[in-house]
Order: structure tokens, then sequence, then C-alpha cells
């Protein structure tokens, strides 16, 4: 199916990845991550010869951020857990061991992962793992709801821009928690010495991390919570998902309005990480720079829509069938030139500021000028130097920037002297 500015290909293919199971699956007695091969080296360095043509076709990996967000949610549950589509990554090595360090036993094969939190008797995870990554602090919403109290170290994650747990230690005490910040720790436990009850907070700002953790605080609450001004991610729709398929009870997510009905007890449930839509974003914009063709499944088209849009207004062609894309922009399908166009980055369904440093890249070989808003992170025109040393034409006003496109007979970036 051909796909035009006016005709997007937005059908919800959300459903198919997600199935739930009651019964509880079995879990093995030895449970390890399985890491890379010992023998393999990874170069510091990519070394990278230009001028080539992509081809073929794309696997897309499971979501990394959905990923993150359903292994803290597992705490939640009695039983086992199990998850397809786990992407093997730094990141979920680490949230792995994370939840290792609490006492959950974990087994992972082939991007399955099976997770028992039964045997969770810790409320203090690895500090120096919390550190590895933002994800890692998601915890302390499940532990606080199942334990009553948790102590959780500051999270670390990209140098992108400031992200304070702010939001995240309001919307607990709205819960009804008592939350200290020290020694670069965060202490919360229920003020009524036995659990958190329901509450209603509205977010200044509907991040991402701050929603889902309070989701997860709220699923196990007395009563129930309303969580209004939320994130709207499709990464939160897995998550609420997960949830219901492990007994909750959450209304409105995709809304900016979630309404979560407390439960005493969830349990483990089977689900697949949906189509990492970064991942997705990054081959099309991939084929775009390089006038290649490229095709990539499993990608779930309206958690793209809006590159889609950007993409077909410079010029691109773009066709899906099911769950697989193509994007083409060799010159014999779509002419010689691509036109430059605008992007603003704001909250899902807005254009992600994940895909921005890339759609930099794609704008400087496109025909006239572009600019390009950040308006989610502060810190995130760092790649523009790095651009400007291989000849980007590329004027920076605070998180906005100008893009000059390719000059006649040249395209791109070129390697300064």
């Amino acid at each position: 199916m051909a796909l035009s500015s006016s005709t997007l290909c937005h059908q919800n293919l959300t459903k198919p990845y997600y199935i739930s199971f009651h019964k509880q699956p079995h879990i093995l007695s030895h449970l390890q991550f399985q890491t890379p091969p010992k023998t393999l080296t990874l170069d510091p360095k990519f070394t990278i010869t230009g001028g080539c043509k992509l081809s073929g076709h794309v696997p897309i990996s499971g979501s990394k951020n959905s990923a993150l967000s359903i292994l803290a949610a597992t705490l939640c549950c009695s039983g086992t857990s199990k998850l397809h589509g786990v992407p093997n990554l730094s990141d979920t090595r680490t949230m792995a061991s994370i939840l290792r360090s609490l006492g959950a036993e974990i087994e992972a094969c082939n991007g399955e992962m099976w997770i028992n939190a039964d045997g969770v008797g810790s409320v203090e995870p690895c500090p120096e793992d919390i550190g590895k990554i933002r994800g890692g602090f998601f915890v302390i919403g499940p532990l606080l709801a199942r334990f009553g109290e948790a102590v959780v170290a500051l999270p670390g994650g990209c140098d992108i821009g400031t992200r304070p747990v702010d939001l995240y230690i309001r919307g607990l005490r709205a819960l009804g928690a008592i939350v200290e910040l020290g020694d670069g720790k965060v202490r919360a436990q229920a003020a009524n010495g036995r659990g958190l009850v329901g509450g209603r907070f509205r977010l200044d700002h509907p991040s991402v991390g701050a929603t889902e953790t309070l989701m997860m605080a709220a699923c196990m609450a007395d009563g129930v919570t309303v969580l209004s001004n939320v994130a709207k991610e499709p990464e939160v729709i897995d998550l609420a998902r997960f949830l219901t398929g492990s007994g909750a009870c959450v209304e409105g997510a995709g809304s900016d309005t979630l309404y979560i009905k407390g439960k005493n007890q969830l349990h483990g449930s089977e689900c697949i990480v949906p189509p990492d839509r970064i991942e997705a974003g990054t081959f099309m914009l991939a084929a775009a720079i390089t006038r290649s063709s490229i095709s990539m499944s499993p990608v779930i088209p309206s958690h793209v829509a809006c590159l889609i849009d950007k993409l077909l207004a410079a010029g691109c062609k773009i066709t899906c069938a099911h769950d697989t894309l193509e994007v083409s922009a060799v010159p014999d399908d779509v002419g010689d030139n691509l036109q430059g166009f605008d992007v603003r980055t704001c909250p899902f369904p807005g254009f992600p500021t994940d895909l921005q440093p890339q759609t930099m890249v794609l704008l400087t070989t496109c025909n006239g000028s572009s600019i390009v808003e950040e308006t989610v992170f502060e810190n995130r025109m760092g790649h523009v130097r790095e651009l400007q040393k291989l000849g980007a034409r590329i004027q920076v006003c605070g998180s906005t920037a100008v893009i000059c496109g390719k000059e006649k007979g040249r395209v791109g970036c070129r390697r300064s002297n």
C-alpha cells in the first residue's frame, strides 16, 4: 500500500504484539542472562566508508523503553512473567541486574525473559546499576507499592539535559508516601505504615518516566488514583497493557488522564514487547539520507506517523503492508532532490526528540533551509558541532538550529580539512 500525506497507513497494529495468560509459566532453576561471547571485542570507534547505497530488509528489535518499564513492573507480580522480544542491550541487561539485586530470578534466551519476583526481599537495588540507566529509577514505584518502602539511588542516563525526579517524588507523596532525598538516594515509605493510598496528581509536564512510575505505584494502592496531564507515548500504553494482563485495573492509557483502581495483588503474565519506533525511524532516515531503498518489519506505522509525514513531504516514497514498511529515496523513484522541512520536537504524538539528531543529518542533504526546534531536552544539540566538522552548515541559537541544505552539485556534509 503506497502512502501519501493525506492517506497515511495508521492501522492499529499494537494488539497483535500483545498476549496475556493467567497461567504461571514455568521458570527454570538456574537463571542466567545471556551476554555476548567473551571473545567478542568491541572497537571503540566506527570506521565508515561513505558514498554507498543501502538495500535489503531490516528486522526491528523490541522496544527498549517498553522493555525497561515492563521489567520494572514485574516486581508488582507474584509468580512468573514471560516477555518476548526483549532486546539484548546493555540497558536491558542492567535492568535485569537491578532486579536480581533485589532478589528476583531471571532467565533470558533469544529475546525471551522469564522473571520471578517472589523471592524479592530487598527494597534497595544496587546503586551502581541504578546510576547507569535512567530507567532503573522506575523500580521505586513497584517497590513502594508492594512493600510500603523503597530506597533508590538517583538515576543515570544520557547527558541530554536536566531530567529531575521531582515529579516522581511529588506524585508518590500524593499517593500517601513520605519521601526524602539525601546522600544521592530517594527514601520513601508509606505514611500509614501499611501501603500507598489512591489519590489525585497532575503532572507539570507529560513525563514518560514519571507517568509509568506512578502508574505502577497506583496499581497496588488502596483506592482509586487519577493521574492527569500524563504522557501518551506508546510505551505508556505497552506498560498499561502488561499491568492489565497481570490483573491491574488501568483505564485511559493513550489519553491525558489515567484512572487506576488499586488491587491487593497482581499475578505474572506473558506479553510481547512491541517493535522499537525509534529504531524503525532511524532506519527510515538512513534510507532517506543515503538515497536508498530498504524495508523493515515489524513496524507499527501509527508510532512513526509524524516521521512518515515529514519524509513524504520531503519527497520520499513510502509503502506499507501489514507490519512491513518500505522507504525509498532512490532518485529513479523520487527524483534527484529531496526538499528540506521544519521540525519541532514534542511529546507523542508529536515529533520524537530521539529522532531529532538523525533528522538533522538528513536535512543537510536536502534542498533549501530547514529549522529544527528542540523543546524536550535543552542539551540535545551536541551533535551539531560534530556535523559542522564534516562541513555541515548549521547555525544554533539556544534550542533552535537552522540547517542550510546541500549546495549545487554537492550532497550533504563533506570532510573538513
